[in-house]
């Protein structure tokens, strides 16, 4: 699970998973932990309960499940809100926060 989001987050690669049993695509852009545990910070763009509404999620890697890089067709998105310098509420350590925009080649 870790190596497959650590890709999409430096591919800027959606990614599609089940977490609590329901199906998202999102769009990783952080990864800490919390508590001992491993944490993803994404823009979860298919919002079921409101499909105009992407948000945001913080989710626990031991509760994700069946996660794939999403078809290329999905671009990767993020929000004005997004802060790579602190992208996560109340996370105890930082491992990788990607900035919005790639990085020029």
């Amino acid at each position: 699970t870790w190596a497959t989001i650590e890709t999409a987050l430096h591919q800027r690669r959606p990614l599609n998973l089940s977490y609590h049993g329901r199906q998202r695509l999102i769009s990783p852009h952080a990864l800490g932990i919390k508590n001992n545990r491993a944490m993803l910070l994404a823009y979860q763009t298919n919002n079921p309960t409101n499909p105009a509404d992407p948000q945001w999620r913080c989710m626990y890697l031991d509760q994700i499940d069946h996660i794939t890089l999403a078809h290329p067709t999905h671009q990767w998105q993020t929000a004005d809100t997004y802060n790579p310098d602190h992208p996560f509420p109340n996370i105890d350590h930082l491992t990788i926060a990607i900035t919005p925009t790639p990085p020029p080649s």
